[in-house]
């Protein structure tokens, strides 16, 4: 049974390849996970990529398929941006953007709840749109941080906002025949938070140390392991290797990032923009040196949170990991992306797995 899902679950990704004429992909590891999603007009991949690689970790947990609830944690985590950026007088960011780490966070402090008891769409409407509600918020806050003498009202007043565009926080609820709250459903979906380790790779703090991650959107001051890249790079092909998968922050503002035609390359200086897609390409080569002077030079940007289930080979026996995104299935790969070794090496921010997914060695000398 387990060799024919995998199977189907394929199917997608090789019917794109075959829509690929440059590029003949064969899959080689294939983990578990639950259909493709559409942020819509949200800044909110954080959740949907994290939410996505939770739902891969109850399939591989044996807890079945479930679908979890990204605007419970875009609920729970908006009030606690309000008061860092309040609290810092509007020097943090503050916007929908977050990190996987966040997702994590929400998860230990409120617990998670399906997708049926939380969907976060008032008036019924079908897609996701936050376009008017990150403006409200944006308005509220910002001469917040500017008073003085600040009453401890706007707190009602901000969760009435959250309230009116995403819905109140359900206390609890009924689900597959039994009632929980949040915090019980996690629970007893056997989600532990302190599993998930959150791994980086950049030279100026020192390897296999924690460091706080310097991005815009970290606005919690969250702590990332820190290796080298050729660690960081195996850290995720042996964790899908053996059946783990990997949600993945990286710039996604690149040329040779197409969703699409399904790609992520990243081509040597010179290569034509007509040609990136009709032809394979050499692509550079990527070490810490270069990775970090791109992230210095700010060319490498916290752009967008994707979760990564699987690898495949090319023609020529190159490595690709294969991204499930999460801007619906509009593409050639319906939803998903092959990530080549170079594009992930230069562009990636960070990553988050489980530590059982990390390898031996490595995982004793990060502490785990």
């Amino acid at each position: 049974m387990k060799r024919i899902l995998l199977f189907l679950l394929c199917l997608p990704l090789l019917a794109a390849a075959q829509n690929q004429s440059p590029y003949t992909f064969t899959i080689t590891h294939s983990a578990d996970r639950t259909e493709v999603k559409d942020q819509a007009a949200t800044g909110t991949c954080w959740t949907f990529a994290t939410n996505s690689f939770i739902e891969s970790e109850l399939l591989r947990m044996g807890k079945g398929q479930h679908d979890i609830s990204e605007m419970f944690n875009v609920r729970v985590t908006y009030p606690e941006k309000a008061w860092f950026y309040v609290r810092a007088g509007g020097k943090t960011q503050f916007g929908p953007g977050s990190l996987g780490h966040d997702v994590i966070n929400a998860m230990r402090l409120h617990g998670m709840v399906p997708e049926s008891a939380y969907p976060g769409k008032q008036g019924g409407s079908g897609q996701h749109d936050h376009s008017e509600l990150d403006a409200v918020l944006e308005a509220f806050v910002k001469p917040l941080a500017e008073r003085q003498n600040l009453s401890e009202f706007w707190v009602e007043a901000f969760e009435g906002i959250l309230n009116a565009y995403l819905g109140e926080i359900p206390e609890s609820f009924s689900y597959q025949g039994k009632t929980y709250t949040p915090q019980q459903f996690r629970e007893a979906m056997g989600i532990n938070p302190d599993d998930y380790v959150n791994i980086t790779s950049f030279s100026h703090r020192p390897f296999y140390q924690k460091m706080v991650l310097e991005v815009p959107d970290n606005f919690s001051r969250g702590t990332f392991d820190n290796v080298g890249i050729e660690e960081l790079y195996q850290i995720a092909v042996y964790a899908l290797e053996n059946g783990f998968t990997v949600s993945w922050d990286a710039d996604v503002s690149e040329p040779g990032f197409s969703f699409t035609e399904g790609l992520a390359i990243f081509p040597e200086k010179g290569t034509l923009k007509a040609d990136l897609f009709i032809k394979p390409v050499a692509e550079k080569k990527v070490d810490q040196e270069s990775r970090q002077q791109g992230y210095n030079s700010h060319a490498t940007t916290d752009d967008h949170l994707m979760h990564l289930v699987g690898l495949a080979k090319d023609q020529n026996g190159a490595l690709w990991f294969v991204m499930k995104n999460s801007w619906g299935t509009g593409n050639k790969g319906e939803g998903y992306q092959y990530v080549s070794e170079a594009y992930f090496k230069m562009k990636t921010i960070a990553i988050t797995l489980h530590k059982d997914g990390l390898p031996k060695e490595l995982r004793k000398k990060l502490g785990y």
